[in-house]
């Protein structure tokens, strides 16, 4: 049996007569860029999250980089952020000119430990980006509280948790701006890359649309140097129709995550994902920590199961940015985790005789 670490074909085939007829009314209208579609998306979406403003943009790295933009963040600043995540949280920052400072992650929920952050606040610093990994939020009270505290703007790097909560509120709105991905593996993907960015302040709005279109207001008159980073009108029409159903998908999500939960309990070689019990997560990945973690791996490839390792390097020990003068063991949270994880297949569309055939290869393994 294969069982593949994300398979969309379930997915797509359910919707697939729907977005074929909006494919024909774009391509009838000739609105290929901030058509009409990337409003209508951008109102859904500040519906859905139950924020004031939803500025779409081209990427979810992109939405990170307008995010700092916007903030003002710029050369000779420096913004704190967790070294165990995607790469685009920190390259975004090196691309604005500013400083990374990591500060390491709680070992159960992987997220930014915010009793580290405070240890690394300087007169320098300017922002935080917290991320919510693998679609749990991380303490984003204690870090707002911090935040408040010294005078410092915090973005949500909340690319993999849409539709997650903690304590009631809604991922990615409870920062000055947070941040979303539509590429194809996330929870809510396009057909192509997309981003977005959310926040309940206007004028940051302002800044973020205008950001967007090389910082042009009125047309050919610019304010700041800013981005070509517009969401594709045909990548807003795909969300348009994936949106509605979201919710069930993560629902699903979570009904995957407790079957995991119910039949690993006893492999006592896993350490099963941690949940805050503040927060909802939407699992966008479902990471175990593994004894072995590299022997399990080979198995479980070798018996046609996907398994990906999210991430096998925390950032400052990445050589581009050997630079900032980290060295190994500065963090050790993050350097242990990164030997130990490893993500299973979750999506909402897994059959269940392919979730047992991974709880049975597992098993097996550590038998």
């Amino acid at each position: 049996m294969q069982v593949k670490l994300l398979d969309l074909e379930g997915q797509y085939s359910d919707i697939k007569d729907a977005i074929l007829a909006s494919f024909s009314e774009l391509l009838n209208s000739h609105q290929y860029v901030l058509g009409a579609q990337v409003a209508e998306l951008e109102e859904m979406m500040q519906e859905y999250n139950r924020c004031k403003y939803a500025i779409g943009c081209a990427s979810g790295t992109d939405a990170l980089v307008l995010a700092l933009k916007a903030l003002d963040v710029q050369a000779g600043d420096e913004v704190i952020t967790t070294p165990f995540t995607f790469f685009a949280t920190a390259g975004a920052i090196h691309r604005v000119g500013a400083k990374t400072v990591f500060a390491d992650i709680n070992p159960d929920t992987f997220n930014i430990d915010p009793n580290k952050i405070s240890a690394a606040i300087t007169g320098k610093t300017k922002a935080i980006i917290a991320v919510n990994l693998f679609g749990q939020v991380a303490e984003m009270d204690k870090i707002m509280q911090i935040a408040q505290e010294n005078n410092i703007k915090v973005i949500e790097d909340n690319a993999q948790g849409i539709g997650a909560e903690y304590d009631g509120k809604v991922a990615g709105t409870i920062a000055d701006i947070g941040t979303l991905s539509f590429f194809p593996s996330k929870n809510l993907g396009a057909m192509g890359d997309g981003g977005m960015c959310l926040t309940n302040d206007a004028e940051l709005a302002a800044r973020l649309k205008q950001l967007r279109v090389h910082g042009e207001n009125p047309k050919y008159y610019h304010k700041w140097v800013g981005l070509n980073s517009r969401l594709d009108t045909i990548q807003a029409a795909v969300l348009k129709i994936k949106l509605p159903f979201l919710d069930g998908w993560s629902e699903q999500r979570r009904a995957n995550a407790d079957y995991y939960y119910k039949s690993l309990s006893d492999v006592k070689q896993i350490k099963l994902p941690v949940i805050h019990p503040k927060a909802k997560s939407i699992f966008n990945q479902f990471t175990i920590q593994a004894e072995n973690r590299d022997g399990l791996m080979e198995f479980l490839q070798a018996n046609e199961i996907g398994c990906a390792i999210y991430y096998p390097q925390p950032l400052h020990l990445q050589e581009c940015f050997e630079y900032l003068g980290y060295k190994e063991g500065d963090f050790p949270i993050s350097e242990k985790i990164a030997k130990k994880v490893l993500s299973i297949p979750i999506y909402s569309e897994l059959p269940r005789e392919q979730q047992d055939f991974v709880i049975e290869k597992i098993q097996e393994f550590y038998k």
